[in-house]
C-alpha cells in the first residue's frame, strides 16, 4: 500500500498520481522509493501498455523535499543525493511501456526533470515548468542539465536553467517541450485517449522503438543501424508483424495480441 501515491490500472493502462499534497508533492526518499518499486513491478507485467504519471490541479510536483538538501551537508551526501534521483528518472525513461507525464501546474526541478523522463508531456493550460536551481546556489542535479538541451536544444536550455525562470504551457508546446497544452478540466481525459491509442498499438515493436530511440542518443549512427535491423529481426518471429502485414494484405483490421 502506497502512502504517497495513488495508482489505479484501467485496461491496459496505467494511471500514477503522486499524492502528497501538503508538501506540494515534493520527492522525499518514501515517495520515490515508492515510485521505484510500482515502476519494478510495471516493468514485468506485459498487461500494461502504458503507464501516465500525473500529480494535482495545482501542483504537478515542487520538485526535491528541500529539507533533505539541507541534511546532505557533505560533497559524497550531495553526489549520492543527485545519483537517487537519475536512477529513478532514468529507471522512468528505460520503463518497456510509454510514459506519459501529465502535467497541471508547477512542475519545478525534480518536478521538471520527472516530467523530463517521460516520453510524452500533454500540459494542461495551467502548466510552469522550471528548473530555479540557480537561485538557491545548485543547479538542476537529476537530469535536468543532460535531458533538457537534448529535448529543446542547448541554447533555450541554457536560458531555462541560468535564469531559474519559469516558462508556462504555450511556450513548451513551441520549444517542443510538451506536445499538447489542454484545458485544465480536460487534462487526464486527453493524456487517457492517447494512452489507450498507443495501447491499441503492438506492443513488442513499441518496446522495441522506445529502446532504440534512446540507444541513439548515446551511440554511433553505424552501431545503432545494425541494432535497429537486429530488433527488426527479432520482431519477424512475432505474431503481431504476421497479422499486422496480412491484415494489411486482407484490407482489414489487424488483431495484436502484444506477442
Amino acid at each position: 500500500m502506497c502512502e504517497h501515491l495513488l495508482y489505479k490500472k484501467t485496461g491496459p493502462t496505467a494511471v500514477i498520481q503522486l499524492h502528497r499534497p501538503d508538501k506540494k508533492n515534493s520527492l522525499n526518499s518514501k515517495l520515490r522509493q515508492e515510485i521505484q518499486e510500482l515502476l519494478e513491478e510495471l516493468a514485468g507485467d506485459a498487461t500494461t501498455r502504458v503507464v501516465i504519471v500525473t500529480g494535482g490541479e495545482e501542483i504537478f510536483c515542487a520538485g526535491a523535499d528541500i529539507s533533505e538538501i539541507q541534511e546532505a551537508t557533505s560533497a559524497e551526501a550531495t553526489y549520492n543525493h543527485a545519483r537517487e534521483f537519475q536512477l529513478l528518472f532514468d529507471q522512468i525513461e528505460a520503463l518497456p511501456q510509454p510514459v506519459i507525464a501529465a502535467v497541471s501546474g508547477y512542475a519545478l526541478g525534480g518536478g521538471c526533470e520527472l516530467a523530463l523522463a517521460c516520453d510524452f508531456r500533454i500540459a494542461s493550460e495551467s502548466a510552469r515548468f522550471g528548473l530555479p536551481e540557480i537561485k538557491i546556489g545548485a543547479f538542476p542535479g537529476g537530469g535536468g542539465t543532460q535531458r533538457l538541451p537534448r529535448l529543446i536544444g542547448p541554447a533555450k536550455a541554457k536560458e531555462i536553467i541560468l535564469t531559474g525562470d519559469p516558462i508556462g504551457a504555450d511556450e513548451a508546446l513551441s520549444l517542443g517541450l510538451v506536445m499538447k497544452v489542454v484545458p485544465k478540466v480536460r487534462l487526464l481525459e486527453e493524456a487517457n485517449t492517447f494512452a489507450w491509442r498507443l495501447a491499441s498499438l503492438p506492443r513488442l515493436a513499441m518496446e522495441a522503438s522506445k529502446m532504440l530511440i534512446n540507444k541513439s542518443l548515446e551511440t554511433d549512427l553505424q552501431s545503432g543501424l545494425e541494432l535497429e535491423a537486429r530488433c527488426l529481426g527479432m520482431l519477424a518471429l512475432t505474431h503481431d508483424l504476421k497479422e499486422g502485414t496480412l491484415a494489411f494484405l486482407e484490407k482489414r483490421r489487424p488483431n495484436f495480441t502484444g506477442n
